[in-house]
């Protein structure tokens, strides 16, 4: 991820940070095919509202335009698989990421962990919507577990809470 970004741009290779961390966080809870793809998006969103692991933009301007362009990659690198339900998944994780951030409600760790651990399978609808509605993400870290485990889960909760900007 981070050399595919150096070598499309100098802006984006100025922004690698010379000691990054390439522990994924949440692409261990799914299908090994979507981890580069997953984890791509996860930077991007690191980008726009966390620590990032691979990158420290200078300024805002670029965090936005490099956290957007992450974000594309990665759905490219998913839409490679020619998985449309993957694709919708990961269009529903970041339109609700960004609903969850502006109202300032917890629950993106359990829609990440979920997201990723059942990403394809079209069987988060009921679980989204209780966060979307209600600012309920129990349905979502009980489907993560539930098709994860609750040890890794909850290795993948605990790194992003280290990563997770309040």
């Amino acid at each position: 991820m981070a050399d595919d970004a150096a070598a499309e741009s100098t802006l984006w290779a100025d922004c690698l940070l010379s000691e990054p961390d390439r522990s994924p966080v949440f692409s261990a809870l799914g299908e090994a095919r979507y981890a580069l793809g997953l984890e791509t998006i996860y930077e991007g969103y690191l980008v726009h509202y966390g620590r990032p692991r691979l990158f420290a933009p200078p300024d805002d301007d670029t965090a936005l335009l490099l956290g957007d362009y992450l974000y594309a990659h990665g759905v490219a690198r998913i839409s490679a698989l020619h998985d449309v339900a993957a694709v919708a998944d990961l269009s529903e994780l970041i339109s609700l990421c960004s609903q969850v951030r502006a109202e300032g409600v917890d629950g993106d760790g359990p829609l990440w962990a979920a997201t990723a651990a059942l990403l394809g399978r079209d069987a988060l609808t009921e679980a989204r919507g209780a966060l979307r509605l209600h600012s309920d993400s129990v349905p979502l870290e009980t489907a993560a577990r539930s098709a994860a485990g609750d040890e890794a889960v909850d290795a993948a909760l605990a790194a992003h809470a280290e990563r997770r900007a309040a």
